[in-house]
């Protein structure tokens, strides 16, 4: 049986997941303070979904030359300045809660909008060079070993974030949560200041800018398998996310307040991080299409029960399910591009699934924000959860090479 903890045994692969961990932890966090800040200012669960869409908006803008600057810049130098702007949004977040008597009174919910859309710009760098950087640090018969890891460091910086940012708010007040969120994002600097400098890929043929990109659209988009797996998470995060809207069932449905909504944000994880660990220790070999389905349809089933319940511990446990099957998705999801992309087309590949995966969770906010206003919070995620079915369902019809998927070997 192959070593579980391999990858961990590679030095610059722990540096690369404490970073990941702290810069995760600071993220979830600040979700939930300006999730519970914004809506505690405007009352209105449409404002929770044009966070998102403040982030997206710059994200998915730079995403493909993003990429095309991972595949040619040193990634690790990338990564470093994106970090530092995350490191300035987050101070500033900080610094508008010294004056909010004034700043947030007068100008509402604004400048943390603002603060947010600047924000999305680094993190649409941040994205393509993170994916892009990770398999520099492990051998090629480790990606999968990696990758497991990888993701179950971020489901548990996801589980402890909101948790984290929740008790601390709750308790303490949103000056000290900020002050930890300031405090993460400079530890993640530093873990990644401490890597080892890794090469440039080789380039390719084209030298163009414009080129560049359009190959890493025709490489995505002539590969079905990778095509089939990024929509099918695209349109399930699109339609079965109810993350943007916790706030709203925290305070008016289930009452339980900064604390309840910072469990709630944590539940996803706690799922995830569990089956992230069954699978580094007994990983997927067989199936892996019909399974990556069969999960994606559990998904938006525990949607609707989520969306159904008026129960804190029937809600806590459909979130905990949506991560146990989510978790699955995204391994597949991850293996199937690490493996199938070349180095050097890793940065404009990632930041395709950045487009369709990354943004669509903020766009996704907007969508459950705007439909929430529409038809009412309840009958938004149930109906959101319907249409994740659907998508399943299509998806199983019109991709059969991801249907029929048994293994990557």
């Amino acid at each position: 049986m192959s070593n579980p903890y391999a990858a961990l045994q590679i030095s610059d692969f722990r540096r690369f997941v404490s970073a990941r961990l702290c810069i995760t932890l600071a993220i979830q966090m600040q979700a939930v303070i300006v999730g519970w800040q914004v809506y505690e200012i405007t009352h209105d669960p449409l404002s929770l979904g044009l966070i998102g869409l403040a982030e997206a908006i710059p994200a998915i803008g730079v995403s493909l030359y993003a990429g095309h600057v991972a595949d040619i810049v040193e990634r690790k130098k990338i990564i470093l300045w994106t970090v530092a702007a995350l490191l300035v949004c987050s101070t500033s977040l900080l610094c508008f809660t010294f004056g909010v008597g004034e700043l947030l009174s007068r100008f509402g919910a604004l400048p943390i909008y603002s603060v947010i859309f600047i924000s999305g710009f680094a993190r649409g760098f941040l994205s393509p060079a993170n994916f892009s950087f990770m398999p520099q640090l492990v051998p090629r018969e480790l990606y999968g070993n990696a990758i497991t890891w990888n993701s179950t460091i971020w489901e548990a910086g996801a589980v402890a974030g909101p948790m984290f940012g929740g008790l601390i708010y709750g308790f303490f007040g949103i000056q000290a949560a900020y002050s930890i969120d300031v405090l993460l994002t400079l530890a993640a600097f530093g873990f990644y200041f401490s890597i080892e400098r890794k090469p440039i890929p080789p380039a390719t043929e084209a030298d163009d800018v414009v080129e560049k990109i359009k190959s890493g659209l025709r490489f995505v988009f002539s590969n079905e398998m990778i095509l089939a797996a990024i929509s099918l998470d695209l349109f399930a995060v699109l339609f079965g996310g109810a993350v943007a809207l916790l706030p709203v069932f925290a305070k008016d449905i289930l009452s339980v307040g900064e604390v309840g909504l910072g469990f709630l944000r944590a539940a996803p994880s706690i799922g995830a991080i569990g089956m992230a660990l069954y699978i580094t220790h007994h990983p997927i070999r067989k199936r892996m299409g019909r399974i990556l389905l069969w999960c994606v349809a559990g998904f938006g089933l525990t949607m609707i029960g989520f969306g159904l319940s008026t129960n804190f511990w029937l809600s806590m446990a459909m979130l905990v399910l949506s991560g146990v099957f989510d978790c699955v998705s995204v391994i597949v999801r991850s293996s199937l591009i690490h493996l199938l992309t070349p180095e050097n087309m890793k940065g404009r590949v990632s930041a395709v699934n950045s487009i369709f995966i990354g943004s669509s969770n903020e766009i996704g906010a907007f969508e459950s924000g705007a439909a929430a206003k529409l038809m009412g919070v309840v009958t938004s995620v149930v109906f959101g959860g319907f249409m994740t079915l659907v998508v399943v369902g299509v998806t199983a019809t019109r991709a059969k090479r991801l249907r029929r998927l048994h293994s990557l070997e």
